[in-house]
């Protein structure tokens, strides 16, 4: 039984992760290039094709270690008219994409709920509503993760441009410790994380509610 379950997390995991990676980075690559930053384009990041956005190794280790990450978007910061605050528009752009995705999907989970007795309980729509529900969640928790002020994530160049006085005090101690900290994180830190997520998709899924009436 338990082994069957990990299957189907397993399962239900890869098309959320896919969705959630692509337009987290489409999203990053898109307000780069209406910045006036080309690289993303050149690079081939301007497309919804998974491909262009998975991390093999990252996207194996996502699936079971719980612990991955998607291939950065490469900005070239110089190629903005306001260095800080256009960068602040492209690191908060992956966050808000997936935000975005998981009120979209929590909206069609609450309306799969709402209209169940018409769809009945077959084993497709648990499929769908199972997967649904995935995709909404895992979302959430990449809205939550990448804020996270530590090296390699949004939240680390989101402190940077909005006070780079402070970032530039404490950015070479944390480097020193990165290692340490992701470690941390890893052990303890889903734990931690877990109240903050489970909030938002509370929230979000009220405002299903109210849209699905």
């Amino acid at each position: 039984m338990q082994l069957q379950y990990e299957i189907l997390n397993i399962l239900y995991t890869i098309p959320a992760i896919l969705i959630a990676f692509t337009f987290h980075e489409y999203a990053h690559a898109l307000v780069a290039d209406k910045l006036g930053d080309k690289t993303p384009r050149f690079q081939g990041r301007l497309t919804l094709n998974p491909l262009a956005h998975i991390d093999p190794i990252g996207f194996v280790m996502i699936l079971f270690v719980k612990f991955g990450w998607a291939k950065p978007v490469e900005v070239n910061k110089r190629a903005f008219k306001n260095y800080y605050k256009d960068d602040l528009k492209v690191s908060l752009a992956g966050p808000l994409a997936n935000l975005l995705i998981a009120l979209i999907f929590t909206i069609i989970e609450v309306f799969l709920l709402r209209f169940s007795f018409v769809m009945g309980s077959s084993t497709l729509f648990v499929v769908i509503s199972c997967l649904v529900h995935y995709i909404a969640v895992i979302n959430v928790n990449l809205f939550i993760f990448n804020l996270i002020p530590i090296p390699g994530l949004d939240g680390f160049a989101i402190l940077e441009d909005v006070n780079p006085k402070v970032f530039y005090k404490w950015a070479e101690k944390i480097y020193n410790y990165q290692f340490i900290i992701l470690i941390a994180f890893v052990l303890v830190g889903g734990k931690i994380l877990s109240y903050p997520c489970h909030a938002i998709y509370v929230f979000l899924y009220r405002i299903a509610s109210l849209i699905i009436f």
